[in-house]
């Protein structure tokens, strides 16, 4: 039955409608590696087609060509019908193609206010002499920011702000340059579930209001909820697509990695006895606690750490890792009381941080793969001042092999290896040490549905050796399946502790905010 009124034009469907950006046999090479590899597209006006594989599948390749920042071997890119050459960023701007990339390109020392109208800013005043009218961006800015949900001052420097909120002011920037099509790479990665979910009422607006969106995520939860169309490349192919009711996790996630995958484990809540502490904070004061810290975590045990953007989890890490000062109370690792003023303690005590930024924080991404694997372990294998290569090498070979870390070699540089790689480099850096406490902020994030497997398979071995984990995530579904307790910081401290029998998103979320559950 046709939902046009008498003597109405029937609705047009997305589509139905011509295509706003069409690939067309795409390709693209790197040092002689195939990227992309004949691949075809397309995008129409109000409708979400999201992009789906393995890292290394050739996703951020397909929006970097059709954002101006890489120019294709072969192919073509047609908007409206029309061929284009976009040779730069200004150019796809021009014909109403925004990118929002995983990782922040702010200007970090500007202000909120100047990153989003970076380039663009309005001016007044005659035209021989223009000035930046301040007043006007600030209260344009203010309005994005509202649209986004991002509570912050238009003059706050963007490199105070979280990684979470330095995403939204990300968006908010293309928003800002009324874009038609609006590409997403890995959006939610470092936001919170409410600022995430905020995000995809954003996406459904803007496809209502007949722009086009191209979305690329590993989490698949999400692509279900906000597709319209889904597109699955492997190794720089497009393999399938799926549309409607046909877009579902399984199905996904075999496109993706040619083979049926098995659903995330959800761990059945066996906890070792209270008395076997793997590590116990009593009273912890540092910077970012709003009152006194403590918790326990105990050896065999996964206890998540869930909490909105902004509510403390990471700084809860960085104090115990070292990074940040602790002002006050009592850190004890495998029941050992242990003065922690830098990551050296940390380090010694067998307390290991694998950070949420692995990037600027826990690789050295110039350097080859075995330097950063042995990196940590180096006082141990020395002899006296001097190195022993052999030795290195032997321990990097053996860890890389461990966690199957998909390189062309030791000596490749860590910046050239996909995410998922990248984290695992981070992980055998650790493990070699045979940890005792390891923290994972943000283990999986920016990881695809292969990867993620292999991260899981691991922390299940290393609690099953007893060593205690405390997990970090903003992903509800990997809190809820690993975590044999989660506690919940809201505002700089505990709001609340789950065990496995009451724990559920909607328990989370009401800690989370504020309330009791």
């Amino acid at each position: 039955m046709s939902g046009a009124g008498p003597g109405q034009p029937e609705p047009i469907r997305a589509g139905d409608r011509p295509p706003l950006l069409e690939l067309r046999h795409a390709g693209k090479s790197f040092h002689g590696v195939r990227v992309l590899d004949r691949v075809s597209l397309v995008v129409r006006p109000g409708e979400v087609v999201a992009l789906v594989g393995e890292n290394g599948a050739g996703k951020s390749t397909l929006l970097k060509a059709i954002g101006g920042i890489h120019m294709l071997d072969e192919g073509e890119i047609r908007i409206d019908g029309q061929p284009v050459q976009l040779e730069n960023v200004r150019q796809a701007t021009g014909v109403g193609i925004s990118l929002i990339h995983q990782e922040a390109s702010l200007a970090g020392t500007l202000s909120v206010a100047e990153n989003v109208f970076l380039g663009q800013q309005p001016h007044r005043g005659p035209r021989w002499l223009p000035i930046t009218d301040r007043r006007r961006m600030s209260q344009r800015t203010a309005e994005l920011l509202r649209r986004v949900g991002l509570a912050c001052s238009t003059a706050a420097r963007v490199d105070d702000l979280s990684i979470g909120h330095r995403q939204l002011v990300e968006i908010a920037r293309a928003l800002a340059t009324d874009a038609r099509l609006i590409a997403f790479d890995e959006p939610t990665s470092s936001l919170s579930l409410s600022e995430a979910d905020r995000l995809l009422q954003l996406i459904r607006q803007l496809r209502a209001d007949g722009a086009a969106v191209l979305y690329v995520s590993h989490r698949l939860g999400e692509v279900q909820a906000i597709a319209d169309r889904v597109a699955v490349l492997r190794d720089g192919r497009l393999v399938g697509e799926l549309e409607g009711a046909a877009i579902e996790h399984d199905r996904m996630a075999s496109l993706m990695i040619g083979r049926a995958v098995r659903a995330i484990v959800h761990r059945a809540g066996r906890r070792a006895e209270a008395e076997r502490d793997a590590l116990r904070v009593t009273e912890l004061r540092y910077r970012a606690a709003a009152e006194p810290i403590s918790f326990h975590v105990a050896r065999g045990e996964i206890v998540g750490l869930a909490g909105l953007v902004g509510a403390g989890r990471t700084e809860l890490a960085r104090a115990l890792f070292g990074v940040d000062p602790i002002l006050g109370g009592r850190v004890a690792v495998a029941g050992r009381e242990v003065r922690i003023r830098s990551p050296r303690d940390a380090v010694a005590a067998g307390l290991f941080l694998v950070p949420e930024d692995r990037k600027t924080q826990g690789l050295m991404l110039q350097d080859p793969v075995a330097d950063n694997i042995v990196l940590a372990a180096l006082p141990r294998l020395a002899r006296g001042f001097l190195r022993r290569k052999a030795a290195e090498r032997r321990l990097a070979d053996g860890q890389a092999r461990k966690l199957s870390i998909r390189a062309a070699g030791l000596d490749q540089p860590v910046y050239q290896l996909s995410g998922g790689n990248q984290q695992k480099v981070v992980l055998a850096r650790w493990l070699a040490l045979e940890p005792k406490l390891l923290i994972l902020d943000e283990p999986t994030r920016g990881v695809d549905v292969g990867a993620k497997g292999e991260i899981y398979a691991m922390m299940s071995e290393l609690v099953d050796s007893g060593v205690g984990i405390l997990m970090i995530s903003s992903d509800m579904e990997e809190i809820i399946a690993l975590s044999d307790r989660v506690l919940v910081m809201r505002r700089g401290r505990i709001s609340g502790e789950l065990d496995r029998a009451s724990l559920d998103e909607s328990s989370i979320l009401t800690l989370a905010l504020g309330d009791r559950p």
